[in-house]
């Protein structure tokens, strides 16, 4: 680490105690049980905002007032809270660009933390569109744009994440989990605990950007992407954020797929009441890749926000129930005869439940096709169920796995 940034963090750090306090580090007996290690949480999901993103905000914001008075961003969830936030305190002006399709929950949680200060401008289907009438905006107003990670005042301020866990541990912890998205956080912090710890590196599996750039040497596109884990669903790593990142092993990069992350959000959720959006579930459910490696260690995991929409939990509920092989999803071809569906039924085992049961559309003059859902407590009651289905003859195709199919019939 050049001593410059150290300091520079270690600065921005203090200049944030006027705005906010440090976030808790906090170690967790349920996971530190399970893993055998001492495991801490980070948890930025209790900043103001609920995520990280202020703390970058704030530094790039802090260092050109008062020569700019006019900031604009364009976000469709956290970067663009953190950057409301900030123009109330500094008491400056604020333009932020989001996409049309943005949840009104996010839309008006930014004008909320902004209030008089900010203007929110909704702007296009997708991201790109708002980004891109946000550049225009600043190209012909003057306005200075605080991009949400590529950006050495925002990486310097996001490192701030890293001096508060040596602060609270004493020391730099033997080993840190950090989700990735476009860099601004993993960057910062590698650049400020270097290699007195290891790491872990998680992307969602829809959107590897930092692994892809670490193979090619440079920054690529992976689009399309997967955008479920919108925390974290970044198309393109940040040039000056990958400059930081150029060296680590890509080895330490893991990628979780949507439906996994789903599974500790719930967990979290019912055993310890902790509320994570999916991007900040990713080092959390991230433990299970690397359980051997950190036994008898100190780890902390960023848990990076918690801006999660309840309207999205069903859709999280069924995405855990589907990975973990509690639910699974079958095109059943009926006999259309008296008592088909009673024999089906009756090889359901006494805890299945039929979650869906819905015909689609008669195959033939004597079938018909069948979408149905099983739930069941245990993914050891489905083999079963399926070795009756065959031996009753039935006809039946798994699409649980089928994300083209699930598209149009889930």
């Amino acid at each position: 680490m050049s001593e410059d940034f150290e300091m520079g963090a270690i600065a921005a750090t203090r200049a944030m105690r006027t705005v906010f306090p440090a976030t808790p580090l906090l170690k967790n007996e349920h996971l530190s049980e399970r893993y055998g290690a001492d495991i801490y949480l980070k948890r930025e999901d209790l900043s103001p905002v609920r995520s990280y993103k202020l703390r970058g905000a704030f530094n790039a914001m802090r260092k050109v007032i008062p020569e700019h008075d006019v900031f604009v961003c364009a976000s469709a969830g956290n970067h663009a809270q953190g950057v409301a936030f900030m123009c109330s305190h500094f008491g400056v002006r604020g333009v932020i660009f989001m996409p049309v399709t943005t949840p009104q929950q996010k839309v008006q949680k930014t004008k909320m933390f902004g209030g008089a200060n900010i203007e929110v401008r909704l702007v296009g289907d997708y991201f790109d569109k708002a980004l891109g009438a946000a550049q225009k905006f600043c190209a012909e107003e003057g306005a200075y744009f605080l991009s949400p990670f590529d950006d050495d005042d925002v990486i310097e301020g996001q490192a701030s994440v890293a001096v508060e866990i040596e602060d609270q541990l004493g020391r730099a912890p033997d080993h840190i989990i950090l989700p990735v998205g476009g860099g601004g956080l993993s960057a910062g912090t590698t650049a400020f605990f270097e290699n007195r710890c290891t790491y872990t590196y998680v992307e969602p599996k829809g959107a590897p950007s930092l692994a892809r750039a670490l193979e090619q040497g440079a920054p690529v596109d992976v689009s399309p992407i997967n955008s479920f884990v919108d925390g974290a669903a970044v198309a393109k790593i940040g040039m000056r954020t990958f400059e930081k990142l150029k060296d680590v092993q890509r080895s330490d990069v893991v990628h979780l797929s949507e439906d996994r992350i789903c599974v500790s959000i719930i967990e979290m959720l019912n055993v310890e009441g902790i509320v994570l959006e999916p991007a900040g579930a990713l080092s959390v459910e991230a433990l299970g890749e690397v359980a051997e490696q950190i036994k008898g260690k100190t780890v902390v995991c960023v848990t990076s926000g918690g801006n999660f929409d309840f309207e999205r939990l069903p859709e999280v509920k069924e995405r855990a129930q589907r990975y973990s092989g509690l639910k699974k999803y079958f095109i059943l071809r009926l006999p259309q005869r008296p008592g088909a569906l009673k024999e089906f039924l009756g090889i359901l085992g006494p805890d299945d439940d039929v979650c869906r049961f819905e015909y689609l559309k008669k195959s033939a003059r004597n079938f018909g096709s069948v979408l149905i859902g099983i739930e069941t407590p245990s993914p050891d009651a489905f083999p079963r169920f399926l070795a009756l289905l065959d031996d009753a003859g039935f006809t039946y195709t798994d699409i649980t796995n089928d994300e083209t199919l699930a598209q149009f019939v889930l």
